[in-house]
């Protein structure tokens, strides 16, 4: 099948490739030229475990390729996505301006009837936008779809490619069909394509990152409370995710959900429901206690080593807002690094991904090191941050020796608080007793 995704950022090209992968003819398309060159050379601008090798097979494959030329895209394509960002305005709400300047450009270049897919994260509603734009350009029928996505960064390739679910929103049978020959290959072990209203499936992606982040900053308040009553957030987290009616998923506490999805797709739900005279009084809340959960470090540093940090050496172990991505939008990472930096304090910092990342956030305030333990040589503190694999199981005396006072703040709970403190360290978890 012939596919058109426009728009190369992390959803496009995963779509894309993914999409190029089970045999079809795929074209991505981006107007920023420089980024469609690179990926021309299967140079990938984003952190994804697997994808520039499958960008590369399919490329080499004579499957996939990357075009500044949505005209054309559009008038070979059978299927074609809208996958260009929506990001967030002053309000909270989710701005379309680019997903509408797509379908005005593929109304502009409709030759036949095609299927015009919503990828992108998008409010209720948007696909009668999208439906209307291109038709003011074209008297040529469409069909228009919505397919969220819900991948994983750090798991993206698996998400798409073995998904739980392919959830799809459709107003026609020929939509449904084509979508269905489309996404089999998928769902081949099983798993099921979920058809639905069009609107149901705008609200669907909503919805569900909305009850995720709920689940995070519910257990971080409970291990708030933990931490004042004296219990284990750890062992609390166990009696709960087994019950079955409640799971063990994203009930590991931490230094707040960050990404380019779960924040966004929060205020942007909050803003649609104010929209139509819908509070989300409980939505106001999880946003709330995220915002606090973020200085969660700083606060646990400033409370151990005192106030004054000028010229204090902090170590930080993790810049993007998880493991697996080179991601640093909202990463809890941010605001703790620069409030260290106000502080007066030099920040030592390591990741195996962010560097190049993390440089455009905090340019030269913060120095960056290839090794961990670089980070910690003659240290006040170590602040662990993101989950990487490599922080899972350092050499611990190596650590110590290294540290100039052996005080770690682990914010992914990653170590035994007993073992840590038999070992000699001050050692300060989340949701753990002190």
């Amino acid at each position: 099948m012939h596919v058109a995704v426009v728009g190369s950022g992390y959803v496009g090209l995963v779509a894309g490739a993914c999409l190029a992968e089970t045999g079809n003819d795929v074209v991505c398309v981006d107007v920023d030229e420089s980024k469609i060159e690179r990926l021309q050379r299967s140079e990938i601008p984003i952190y994804e475990p697997g994808l520039e090798p499958m960008v590369r097979r399919n490329q080499e494959g004579g499957r996939l390729t990357f075009t500044t030329d949505i005209g054309d895209a559009v008038r070979r394509a059978r299927v074609i996505f809208i996958a260009v960002g929506t990001p967030p305005g002053e309000d909270g709400s989710a701005d379309l301006k680019h997903v509408l300047a797509v379908a005005t450009a593929i109304g502009k270049h409709l030759n036949e009837h095609k299927i015009v897919v919503t990828k992108s994260t998008v409010p209720v509603g948007t696909a009668v936008k999208v439906r209307a734009a291109i038709q003011a350009e074209t008297k040529i029928p469409v069909s228009v779809c919505s397919n969220p996505e819900f991948l994983k960064e750090g798991a993206a390739i698996d998400d798409f490619m073995k998904p739980d679910r392919v959830v799809v929103g459709v107003d026609s049978e020929p939509a449904r069909e084509t979508m269905q020959e489309l996404y089999a290959p998928f769902v081949r072990t099983g798993n099921p394509i979920i058809f639905m209203d069009i609107a149901s499936a705008e609200v669907t992606k909503y919805a569900a990152n909305a009850m995720l982040a709920t689940r995070i900053s519910f257990m971080n308040q409970v291990a708030e409370f933990c931490e004042r009553v004296g219990a284990d957030v750890k062992q609390v987290r166990q009696g709960i995710g087994s019950d079955r009616r409640i799971g063990p998923a994203f009930l590991f506490p931490g230094p707040g959900y960050g990404g380019s999805c779960f924040p966004k797709d929060v205020k942007a739900l909050i803003r649609s429901g104010t929209d139509v005279g819908v509070r989300f009084d409980l939505l106001e809340s999880v946003e709330a206690v995220n915002e606090r959960q973020k200085l969660l470090l700083f606060r646990k540093l400033v409370k151990a080593l005192g106030e004054n940090l000028s010229g204090t050496r902090i170590g930080i172990w993790g810049l993007a807002f998880k493991a697996g991505t080179d991601d640093m939008r909202e990463s809890p990472s941010v605001p703790l690094i620069r409030s260290l930096v106000g502080r007066g304090a030099t920040v030592l910092a390591h990741d195996p991904e962010a560097h190049e990342t993390a440089r455009a956030v905090f340019s030269n305030t913060v120095q960056y090191v290839k090794d961990p333990y670089d980070a910690i040589e003659d240290a006040s503190a170590l602040v662990i941050v993101t989950e990487w694999l490599v922080y899972r199981n350092p050499d611990f005396e190596r650590m110590k020796k290294a540290l100039r006072r052996p005080l770690v703040i682990d914010g992914r709970n990653l170590y035994d608080a007993a073992r840590m403190r038999s070992l000699g360290f001050q050692y300060h978890g989340i949701g753990t007793p002190a």
